[in-house]
């Protein structure tokens, strides 16, 4: 089990790593495509299109890092004037209730995912990109952050502080 645990800690940094390279992409590939217009050249057809895709793999696979790191946006206004006990009953039942969403939206995209599969699905843009090679982030993504949401739920560390704020 600890082995397992080891190799799931590494998923999580490595799909933060991939969405923090994909940050850089992002930059790269807008200045290129700048600097290209600048001086009278028309931008690769492929650097619109793999920035476009980056922004979703950015987001996808960059979402359960934050949710570990408690980088996502959450107010804290209710559970900062509660008492200890309160505290964790609220913090707990809000990482549940992140969980179930997240698990549904897992599921509805793996929906979708073989939905792309059985039809034979393509994005068409500057190239023809299999479809299911974008929508198979969501169900990894929401299953990683519905695990990561647990942690919350079953774990001893909250999702909360208590502290009265807007946090990120």
């Amino acid at each position: 089990m600890h082995l397992l645990t080891r190799l799931y800690n590494k998923l999580v940094e490595f799909m933060g790593l991939v969405a923090a390279l994909m940050l850089v992409w992002l930059m790269v590939s807008i200045v290129i495509s700048v600097a290209m217009r600048n001086i009278g050249i028309q931008p690769f057809a492929w650097l619109f299109t793999s920035a476009e895709y980056a922004l979703l793999y950015m987001t996808m696979l960059g979402a359960p890092w934050l949710v570990r790191k408690k980088g996502h946006v959450h107010i804290e206004l209710v559970t900062a004037k509660l008492p200890p006990m309160g505290k964790v009953v609220v913090s707990r039942l809000v990482a549940l209730l992140c969980v179930l969403v997240c698990l549904v939206l897992a599921w509805k995209g793996f929906d979708l995912f073989q939905t792309n599969i059985a039809r034979g699905d393509y994005d068409v843009r500057a190239y023809f990109f299999p479809r299911w090679m974008l929508t198979i982030s969501f169900p990894v993504a929401f299953g990683v952050m519905a695990i990561e949401f647990a942690r919350f739920v079953f774990g001893e560390e909250l999702m909360h502080s208590g502290e009265a704020g807007i946090h990120e």
